[in-house]
């Protein structure tokens, strides 16, 4: 199973092209949306406004080097290993989901792209496809049936929804009907194909449509606020909340 471009079968249902196109207008609703979310909530003029402040007072000023030092070991410290989390158990989570949906999006866009029709997909393309989807699930699932705050802390029910889970939510679900939809797939069941392909399409749908009401979007600007707080510490001037003090997945 493992070894098959399960986007090739998709032609039964729809040309190669469509998908694509597809592909390319969820990546303009990501940019979209993303934008939508730093203008309507302000966070272009908060981080400007924090930006102006900090460098009026800031006790040094530092140079290129020295903030392209502290940028890279924010990366390596804090953003590539979800630092912000000081509970193993949610930071190893976050680190499965993160690192699953990169893998698991690149693979996606190259075996639709550049493999559309042509079985002869590079195994290694669906290997690594098939271990981000499960690295996606594992982080996900326990995430969501165990690790979050409500659920942990605040003693809510265990489903209870609020709009903040859209992401979490939109997110397991779309992998958990490409997954699906590949075994159908190699058991040859045309009609499940098409019914799970059809709610892999919601769900992803889903997910790259309210970034400006899920989390999606804090993935792309939360680096920037660790390394600006870090670069404004150096300098003496940072008031800004550790990522960590905000709302998390």
């Amino acid at each position: 199973m493992w070894s098959v471009n399960p986007f090739t079968n998709l032609t039964v249902f729809l040309p190669a092209i469509v998908m694509q196109v597809y592909l390319v207008l969820m990546i303009l609703s990501v940019a979209l949306g993303t934008l939508y979310d730093l203008m309507h909530g302000s966070k272009i003029k908060f981080f400007t406004r924090q930006r102006i402040k900090s460098k009026r007072y800031s006790s040094r000023e530092l140079t290129s080097g020295e903030k392209a030092a502290i940028a890279a070991k924010t990366a390596a410290t804090v953003i590539a290993v979800s630092g912000e989390f000081h509970e193993l158990p949610r930071r190893m989570s976050h680190i499965m989901m993160n690192y699953g949906f990169v893998l698991y999006l690149l693979t996606t866009i190259i075996m639709i792209f550049s493999y559309p029709t042509d079985i002869r997909t590079p195994i290694i393309l669906p290997v690594l496809w098939n271990i981000g989807a499960f690295l996606i699930l594992a982080g996900g699932y326990w995430f969501f049936l165990v690790l979050r705050v409500n659920v942990s802390h605040e003693g809510h029910k265990p489903f209870r929804i609020i709009r903040a889970d859209i992401f979490i939510l939109s997110l397991i679900a779309s992998v958990t009907f490409a997954i699906l939809m590949e075994v159908v797939e190699v058991a040859q069941n045309t009609v499940a194909t098409g019914v799970f392909f059809a709610f892999y399409i919601i769900f992803t749908t889903m997910l790259f449509v309210t970034i400006p009401w899920s989390k999606f979007s804090h993935m792309f600007y939360k680096p920037g606020v660790a390394i600006q707080k870090r670069i404004e510490e150096a300098s003496g001037s940072s008031d800004l909340p550790s990522p960590s003090e905000g709302p998390h997945l």
